[in-house]
């Protein structure tokens, strides 16, 4: 028996010192390993930027010790003899803008890197070991660890629709915290839809006023939408935290909301999806609709704007009788619908390119002829990968983001009654979030370097109040992260679970009514069922 013991105990010894080996931080670092000893964090520490340029960071770290952990920065100039010092600097010679090493021993922490995002990453790394540990009196006791890291793709995004159900400013910052957090740094922001109008255009006032006018389950809610100066809020927000806000303003379908403001340019639609489309018949919509992205280049600094694109074909067989559209299709020898669709696309793209902006779209844009150095198009139909291959064949950059596994108002788990499945039942559970590489899709190999990263999205159709939301997204948002930022090598389901037991601690710290991956039954589904089938796939 004895050597079958010793068997079991170097098992489990090696088992923990696997544990002890793997850095706790979600989403995983490319390079870790645990250092000497623990730095010690209480008010004596004092955070130092080594370039003026790194100023703002440091004083964000110190916000944030004092946020999370109670902990204020010691007055410069009169440190303590045992001060634990927090050093940002600069780097050399790492191109990649997100990288950057955390260096850690007793005596405090050096984060490098050649850009200032990458020293964002690097606190938010230390931010994440500080919160794995418990409190002692009013200090915490750090594991020293030494990381070398940088992401798998520049692209880690995550979109919000608010335009079926209006969430308003408090929860889109929370929402960037934790992206932050995570180091996810593309927010696209559905701002338009069939339900509501959301964003405030100065020129347009009935956009919001009557366009903002209910949501997807009550058609008669009040007005709810964002204001410029909240706009710019949430925007200046985001930058702190190197998050970039792309607005989604969708064209020529899912126009509804606008077409109730300004039914002067309506392209109709059909009894299930009424006034859908704009008119591509009619010059003034483009003028119109110039005049909105004009004011829409001004709020987003961000230099991409997102058209839509998708689902026209729901809605705009009123083209087929409006003179106006038969006119312009015998002027350009358009043939059909889908090339007028195109044509349309073409005139609004390139009044974005004129605001100097990129354009993104859905990926049934594929088919139309735009410039492949301003264009980036979201494949979000999993069932079409051939409209993926036309927009990598056309040379096109592309954002992944299938509905399989990340549209994540998609049910997570067998017995969840509310949200969405596909034809024959999937859904997307936490596993095949984290588990998704580009790698097994067919169509991207040999087109590797146009894929400029991944992104989830969250629909808002069986959402009627913020639990919903976070149900939603927590913990698959970790997931999301890892699958971003961490090589397919370098992942492990098993034991990334591990890692995410103390971040539901937080979850539960910040009152947010999240999946319990490891008891299902604690939080149960928030929100009534839908009708699937009233769903735009």
């Amino acid at each position: 028996m004895k050597p079958i013991f010793l068997s079991i105990l170097m098992w489990v010894c090696c088992q923990s010192l696997s544990a002890q080996q793997t850095c706790p931080v979600i989403p995983l670092p490319e390079q870790s390993s645990r250092a000497n000893g623990e730095m010690i964090l209480n008010d004596e520490v004092v955070i130092v930027a080594k370039d003026a340029a790194l100023s703002s960071l440091a004083t964000y770290l110190s916000k944030e010790l004092e946020h999370r952990f109670s902990i204020a920065q010691a007055e410069k100039g009169r440190p303590g003899k045992k001060a634990t010092v927090i050093t940002l600097e600069r780097g050399k010679g790492d191109n990649n803008p997100d990288a950057y090493t955390l260096r850690m021993n007793k005596a405090g922490a050096v984060i490098t890197a050649s850009h200032p995002e990458g020293i964002f990453n690097g606190i938010n790394t230390l931010l994440q070991l500080a919160e794995n540990t418990v409190p002692t009196g009013t200090s915490r006791r750090v594991p020293c660890w030494n990381i070398t890291d940088a992401p798998r793709y520049a692209w880690r995004g995550f979109m919000l629709d608010e335009s079926r159900f209006f969430f308003g400013k408090a929860k889109v910052k929370t929402i960037l915290d934790w992206m932050a957090f995570y180091k996810l740094n593309r927010f696209h922001w559905h701002l338009t839809d069939a339900p509501g109008w959301r964003l405030e255009i100065k020129k347009y006032p009935l956009l919001t006023t009557v366009g903002g006018i209910g949501n997807h389950t009550d058609p008669k809610a009040p007005a709810a939408f964002y204001t410029q100066d909240d706009i710019r809020e949430i925007v200046a927000y985001a930058k702190e935290r190197f998050i970039e806000v792309i607005p989604e303003i969708d064209m020529p379908g899912h126009a509804s909301a606008a077409n109730r403001a300004y039914p002067a340019f309506d392209g109709g639609g059909t009894e299930k999806y009424p006034s859908f489309t704009f008119n591509p018949g009619k010059e003034g919509t483009y003028q119109y609709l110039a005049d909105i992205l004009r004011e829409t280049a001004t709020l987003f600094p961000a230099g991409m704007i997102h058209l839509g694109g998708d689902e026209v074909s729901f809605g705009n067989k009123a083209w087929d009788s409006d003179s106006g559209v038969i006119r312009l299709m015998k002027a350009k020898g358009l043939s059909d619908r889908k090339q007028v669709e195109d044509y349309f696309f073409q005139r609004m793209a390139d009044t974005v390119f004129s605001l100097r902006n990129k354009v993104m779209a859905w990926d049934e844009i594929a088919t139309a002829t735009l410039p492949v150095s301003k264009t980036i198009v979201c494949w979000w139909r999993h069932d079409k990968p051939e409209a993926l291959k036309m927009a990598l064949d056309k040379g096109y950059e592309v954002v992944l983001c299938p509905r399989l596994p990340f549209y994540f108002d998609f049910v997570q788990d067998s017995t969840h009654k509310i949200g969405r499945r596909w034809k024959v039942g999937e859904y997307n559970t936490l596993k095949s979030v984290y588990n998704f590489s580009a790698a097994n899709i067919p169509a991207v190999s040999g087109h590797e370097k146009q894929v400029l990263g991944v992104q989830a999205c969250l629909w808002s159709e069986t959402i009627s109040n913020p639990k919903r939301l976070d149900f939603l997204l927590f913990p698959r948002i970790s997931a999301l992260a890892e699958a971003a930022w961490t090589q397919p090598a370098s992942r492990n389901f098993e034991q990334y679970i591990e890692r995410l037991k103390p971040q539901l601690e937080l979850y539960e710290q910040a009152h947010l009514y999240y999946y319990d991956y490891f008891a299902p039954s604690r939080h149960v589904e928030s929100g009534k069922p839908t009708d699937q089938k009233s769903f735009i796939d």
